[in-house]
């Protein structure tokens, strides 16, 4: 199965670029499944239903969310209504929506999409991601229940991120990290045949300070101080994520390739 992951999608020019772009890339490359995380989506906090609807015309199987998944109040009802859309397994148990779902791919093949929120650095504390996503990787194993499965761990440590991969390895074929907003260049496949990434990066203007226009950031930096709002760049937008080959069989990565598509960035791709 050919897959592609979109890391977080940042205001207007986020969405600009994953309009223009996905519908290509899905026939270009040819692939079978597509996930973006939207949780910046909408003046770079949360996602609005409008905007979601968006994201998904633009060819995107499945929304991820993280810890900005209500920012937006329409999404708590929305939700509710839209199963393509997932928030954080590990958010509270009050919280509207589901933290996985198994969707169906081309050729009617089955994958596994699941989000928790990592616990370091993080605002508040969550559920202990790691037994979160565990019962629900067994309950869905690779080459039986789901052909695929993937993990957004959405969180701010490097660490914490590597060590869910390496829990996962051997039950997922793709884990990959969200919400720091910075591509990193790790991308690998672990022993256990799982595709790892520990950021995907963001979808949006790399000519800012991860996402947002430069001014108001560099101020409180060096003045410690407050003056306005931070608001997302408007500049021409980088598609970031990564893009992974699975066997159908054993649901385990044969290939994974870090992938930037326009703006600023230097462009990759399968």
């Amino acid at each position: 199965m050919r897959i592609l992951f979109l890391g977080d999608v940042m205001g207007r020019a986020g969405r600009a670029a994953v309009a223009a772009r996905l519908p290509g890339l899905r026939e270009a490359w040819h692939l079978d499944f597509v996930v973006v995380n939207g949780e910046n989506a909408s003046s770079g906090a949360g996602l609005t239903p409008e905007h979601a609807k968006g994201i998904l015309a633009a060819g995107a199987d499945c929304i991820t969310l993280g810890d900005h998944a209500f920012d937006q109040k329409d999404m708590l009802s929305f939700i509710e209504t839209e199963p393509r859309i997932i928030r954080p397994i590990n958010f509270s148990k009050m919280a509207p929506g589901k933290g996985w779902r198994v969707f169906t791919a081309t050729q009617g093949r089955k994958v596994l999409v699941a989000q928790v929120l990592g616990q370091v650095f993080m605002k508040r504390p969550f559920d202990d991601p790691f037994s979160a996503i565990e019962a629900v990787l067994k309950a869905h194993p690779m080459g039986g229940m789901v052909q695929a499965a993937i993990v957004d761990v959405h969180c701010e440590a490097t660490s914490e991120k590597m060590g869910m991969g390496h829990w996962c390895d051997g039950q997922a074929s793709l884990v990959v990290g969200t919400h720091t907003h910075v591509p990193t260049a790790d991308a690998m496949i672990l022993k256990g045949g799982t595709a790892y990434l520990s950021d995907a990066g963001m979808c949006g203007d790399y000519d800012s300070v991860i996402g947002m226009e430069k001014l108001e950031p560099l101020r409180r930096f060096v003045t410690g101080m407050a003056k306005g709002r931070f608001e997302p760049a408007m500049g021409e937008a980088t598609l970031s994520g990564v893009f992974v080959e699975t066997d159908d069989r054993t649901g385990r990565a044969n290939r994974v390739v870090p992938v930037r598509v326009g703006g600023r960035l230097q462009e990759s791709a399968p």
